[in-house]
């Protein structure tokens, strides 16, 4: 199936604010079509411009291929060109009339799933390829545990490649029961499957005319329409400290200022707020947006906001309401993604970083390692190597006021760093993972793996 180039009329700017924003992200084994079907729907759906596509045109050309091969339309490193994979995320923002769109094309390679958990970190939807001839493989149940760890909300499973089986119903259908079944366990909230051929455009942005079996969305049908209710304005006031504004001039002699972009949920002036960890309380006297002042505002607005009373406040601290302000603890258990080479070991002297604020950790405990097979536990580990995922206990030198990673995605998260040189060394989401899996299994039931 081939759609035409025809340019169409860009979407003014009246238009971009009326539509709704969505962010997702693509993920899937090695080959799987990702950057393909990334490439299809920019293609497809008329967010190519002209020189971005004869560029294409003359790669492929001098690669011997008869078509523009899309995927290179985000496989821009020379790496990835030469050797046909994904390696880092790629990132394209398009627009429908319908809604704008934040594309985060991670790699296939087990080795940098790291790079998935990056790209799906802020992501409302993810869309996971599965090739038709393979099925569900391991590193397809490595992404869907991370969609599923990282709260997100929608995932769409996309068999690709129905073209090398005949289109078959059956085989889509096999696929897809054995996903849902898997995302289930994880408690994956919802799961829509879409059989595709990325390369030959059906299901993607245009309707099959070879698949008139399946009466459901395209693609991009699905992404304009799946609900967007990221909507945090109503969620727990958070407001990370990112710098204090004293300007102490003639015109502002004791201006105080606390600026930051709100994390979630709506400040107003008059409200009952403390700053913690100190737990000082005030009240809001003020709140200055772009430098005008404004009574109410709200995630994700950057804002500054004055209090009544003259208390110590600085960055990394973190104003909430005072009727709703989480606790601080030095001991924060969380499930966490490792995404460095050196292992994560207990004992391991790290800094975590906090929204804004970064204090030193040591780690205590590791109780247990994922098995993505059965979704058991795998119990006290020693370490966390390259891509596991896994339970922490981390003390802290400092108190940390940390909401659960199920109620706030961004004052739940957390990276441990290393001290000596800055490199990040796990993604970690604070409190219960995403499922109920399966009990510990005691030492004594260990089947003998050598994880």
């Amino acid at each position: 199936m081939t759609s035409t180039t025809e340019p169409v009329e860009p979407l003014s700017v009246w238009q971009l604010s009326e539509t709704t924003l969505l962010r997702f992200a693509t993920a899937g084994s090695v080959d799987d079509g990702k950057s393909t079907l990334v490439g299809r729907l920019l293609h497809d759906s008329k967010s190519v411009l002209t020189d971005q596509l004869e560029a294409v045109e003359r790669a492929s050309a001098s690669r011997g291929q008869d078509a523009p091969d899309l995927a290179l339309l985000t496989d821009g490193l020379r790496a990835e060109r030469e050797q046909g994979i994904t390696i880092d995320v790629a990132y394209r923002y398009f627009a429908t009339p319908r809604r704008r769109f934040i594309l985060a094309d991670t790699p296939g390679h087990v080795q940098y799933t790291r790079n998935m958990v990056t790209g799906a970190s802020t992501a409302e939807l993810t869309v996971i390829l599965v090739d038709a001839r393979n099925g569900v493989v391991e590193q397809t149940r490595r992404h869907a545990a991370i969609a599923a760890l990282l709260r997100v909300p929608h995932v769409v499973l996309a068999v690709n490649k129905m073209d090398l089986v005949d289109y078959q119903e059956s085989v889509f259908a096999a696929i897809a029961e054995e996903f849902t079944a898997y995302a289930t366990e994880l408690g994956v909230p919802e799961v829509t499957a879409i059989p595709i051929s990325a390369l030959e455009g059906d299901n993607v942005v245009e309707a099959s005319a070879v698949m008139d079996w399946y009466g459901g969305p395209t693609v991009l049908e699905h992404l304009e329409t799946v609900p967007v209710s990221h909507d945090l304005a109503h969620c727990h006031a958070r407001l990370p400290v990112q710098y204090v504004i004293r300007p102490q001039t003639a015109e502002h002699p004791d201006y105080r200022g606390y600026a930051g972009q709100i994390a979630a949920g709506t400040f107003r002036v008059g409200d009952e707020v403390t700053v913690l960890p100190s737990g000082r309380t005030s009240k809001v006297s003020a709140i200055d947006v772009l430098g005008e002042p404004v009574d109410a505002a709200w995630t994700p607005q950057s804002v500054t906001l004055l209090l009544e009373d003259d208390i110590d406040v600085s960055r990394g601290d973190l104003i909430v309401p005072s009727e709703d302000a989480p606790a601080t603890s030095q001991d924060v258990e969380a499930t966490v993604c490792h995404v460095a080479d050196a292992p994560l070991t207990v004992g391991h002297r790290v800094l975590i970083k906090h929204g804004t604020r970064t204090v030193k950790a040591i780690v205590k405990d590791i109780p247990a390692r994922l098995t993505l097979d059965d979704l058991s536990l795998h119990p006290h580990p020693g370490q966390l190597v390259a891509n596991d995922i896994g339970r922490v206990k981390i003390r802290t030198a400092e108190p940390l006021p940390a909401d659960s990673y199920a109620d706030s995605r961004r004052t739940g998260s957390f990276i441990l760093i290393d001290p000596s040189d800055g490199t990040t060394l796990t993604a970690g989401m604070v409190g219960e993972s995403f499922a109920a899996p399966e009990p510990v299994k005691d030492a004594a039931d260990d089947d003998g793996w050598d994880f």
